[in-house]
C-alpha cells in the first residue's frame, strides 16, 4: 500500500492512456455540455475549431478515469479531494486522439487533526503529438502510514 508518506515533492507518476472516440465525444456532450462544437459534427466543421472537440469536462473526466485506475494498480490509500485549484483546456482534443496521463506532486503536508495527509498535483493530459490538452491542479487526501507498519 503506497501511503501519504510515500509521496515525494517532484515525483512524477504516468497514469496510463485512452484513445478517444467520436461515439464517446457525443454521448458525453449530448448529456452534459451540449453545444454544437461537442454535439454537432456538421455545426462543429464550421465552428472556430473546424471540427469535433471534447468537452473540456469530458477530457477532466478521462483524467479523473486514469487517475483512479492508477491508484488502484499502485495500491494507493486515496481517500478523496478538498478540490482543484486551477483547469486549464489548452488544446482542443478530437476523436481519434490518444491521450496519456501524468501527475507531478508538487507539496504535501500532514492534516493537523486527522490520520492523513494532503499532496498538491498537477495532473495533465497529452495527445499524441506530445501537447498537453488539460492541466489540472488539485488536491488529494491520503491515509497516513498505519503506526504498527512505520
Amino acid at each position: 500500500m503506497k501511503y501519504w508518506e510515500d509521496f515525494k515533492v517532484g515525483e512524477v507518476i504516468e497514469l496510463g492512456s485512452c484513445a478517444i472516440t467520436e461515439a464517446e465525444v457525443l454521448t458525453f456532450a449530448r448529456k452534459y455540455d451540449p453545444q454544437p462544437f461537442h454535439t454537432d459534427p456538421e455545426a462543429a466543421r464550421r465552428s472556430i475549431f473546424g471540427g469535433l472537440i471534447a468537452s473540456g469536462w469530458h477530457t477532466c473526466a478521462l483524467l479523473m478515469r486514469l487517475s483512479v485506475d492508477a491508484a488502484r494498480r499502485d495500491g494507493v490509500a486515496a481517500t478523496g479531494s478538498p478540490g482543484l485549484d486551477s483547469c486549464r483546456w489548452l488544446k482542443p482534443v478530437r476523436p481519434g486522439d490518444v491521450l496519456t496521463g501524468r501527475t507531478e506532486v508538487l507539496e504535501t503536508w500532514p492534516s493537523r487533526s486527522k490520520p492523513i495527509g494532503f499532496t498538491r498535483r498537477r495532473n495533465e493530459l497529452i495527445n499524441q503529438h506530445g501537447e498537453v490538452v488539460v492541466a489540472v491542479v488539485g488536491i488529494t487526501m491520503y491515509e497516513r502510514r498505519p503506526a504498527a507498519a512505520a
